[in-house]
């Protein structure tokens, strides 16, 4: 049922070819309901009930771009079992992450800040789901009522912190404790320990060489933390992996806490990671 419905909410897309291939492939217990969303899982029973019936469900291809930096808003996405980075991009092409965004957030925050168009780049970094919403219908909700606007200006606080804390990460940290901090918000965001990522698209996240991320990650499959294979990771011990990260993640993580007190992730009981 959930794939017939994405076929139709996409059908007069001009690319619909591509995501029906994108729904074809992905694993059938990927596909949610609103409220894996934090946010959406955080709004009163009044407000969530008329966003509902204009949440459109979207299958989120690993790599696909859903803004490009200047581009005009149309949508606001809501992931649920995607992650989704941000990219600022330079005039020469070369592209680091700013942030990512998965179940604890929306995608699209300019459009509530007051502006039609972001500076940055969104790519679908984890494939998954996502529930998007047209940008009039968020302006005006956001706009009438209080506890959406809260929910979403408590978010953007926690995400500018974010995207400040990697930029002094990038700055001042070895690749190896970028590294570590990026896996680990990323597990944050997934109901497992497992991403599907290569050496060379974590070197463009990361805005370093892939020679770097190779010798990283080689560091820690020695030590005994992940296990890669083929773009493959799986993170087998997570303790030792925060021990090794810098206080980048812990910053992060106690400020998106403080901020979205209530809001608590959806687990899943293969979940290994959940604490």
């Amino acid at each position: 049922m959930f794939f017939l419905t994405a076929c139709m909410h996409y059908g007069d897309s001009k690319n619909k070819g591509a995501r029906m291939s994108v729904i074809m492939h992905l694993p059938t217990d990927l596909v949610t309901e609103p409220r894996q969303n934090r946010l959406l899982m955080g709004l009163p029973a009044a407000e969530y009930d008329r966003l509902l019936p204009h949440l459109e469900l979207a299958p989120m291809g690993l790599g696909e771009v859903l803004y490009e930096s200047g581009g005009l808003l149309k949508h606001v996405y809501f992931p649920t079992t995607s992650i989704v980075s941000l990219l600022y991009v330079m005039e020469d092409g070369a592209s680091a992450e700013i942030a990512v965004v998965g179940n604890e957030g929306i995608l699209g925050v300019s459009l509530f800040m007051g502006g039609e168009t972001t500076p940055s780049r969104a790519v679908v970094q984890s494939a998954g789901y996502a529930y998007r919403l047209r940008a009039d219908l968020l302006k005006m909700e956001f706009n009438r009522a209080e506890a959406l606007m809260r929910l979403l200006l408590r978010y953007t606080q926690a995400l500018i912190t974010q995207m400040a804390q990697t930029a002094v990460c990038n700055r001042h940290h070895s690749v190896e404790q970028q590294l570590c901090r990026w896996l680990l918000l990323s597990l944050d965001r997934l109901s497992g320990n497992e991403l599907n990522m290569t050496q060379e698209l974590i070197a463009n996240m990361l805005g370093v060489r892939r020679e770097g991320v190779t010798e990283a990650a080689g560091k820690l499959q020695r030590a005994g933390l992940i296990n890669y294979t083929r773009g493959h990771i799986k993170v087998l011990n997570r303790p030792g992996l925060e021990m090794r990260s810098c206080e980048c993640y812990r910053v992060v993580k106690t400020e998106f806490d403080r901020l979205l007190p209530a809001l608590r992730p959806v687990t899943h009981k293969s979940n290994e990671l959940t604490h």
